[in-house]
């Protein structure tokens, strides 16, 4: 069950991933705490809503990465484009779209022999 924030609480979050763009000592100011409460004691207070709204602004943006991937095919003549696709990516890597490798291995009976493992010095 989700806690209760405070009203502070609250608006620190919605501060850091709008308008502080991820700068928590701007989203302090914004929130409206007071500039000599520690940045690292709200964070600490907050870390675990932090990481829950980092994997949600990930998500967020996952449809913006797949179209910039599919624009990457479209026009790849586009200036800044291999950067742009890399960080496609690693947004779509990290939210759970990898690219996976698949290997399908049939057989018509319960037994498989694999290669001999290569012998390691001090193996004996």
């Amino acid at each position: 069950m989700a806690r209760q924030l405070t009203e502070l609480q609250q608006k620190f979050l919605a501060a850091l991933f709008d308008e502080a763009r991820g700068d928590p000592n701007r989203a302090k100011i914004i929130a409206g705490y007071s500039p000599t409460n520690p940045t690292t004691d709200i964070i600490r207070g907050l870390r675990e809503e932090i990481l829950e709204a980092t994997q949600m602004y990930m998500a967020r943006n996952a449809p913006r990465a797949a179209i910039s991937l599919v624009d990457g095919m479209v026009d790849p003549t586009e200036l800044g484009i291999r950067d742009k696709l890399n960080a496609a990516k690693d947004l779509l890597d990290r939210v759970g779209l990898a690219k996976t490798e698949k290997v399908q291995i049939e057989t018509n009976n319960g037994l498989m022999i694999l290669p001999p493992k290569d012998r390691v010095e001090g193996d004996e």
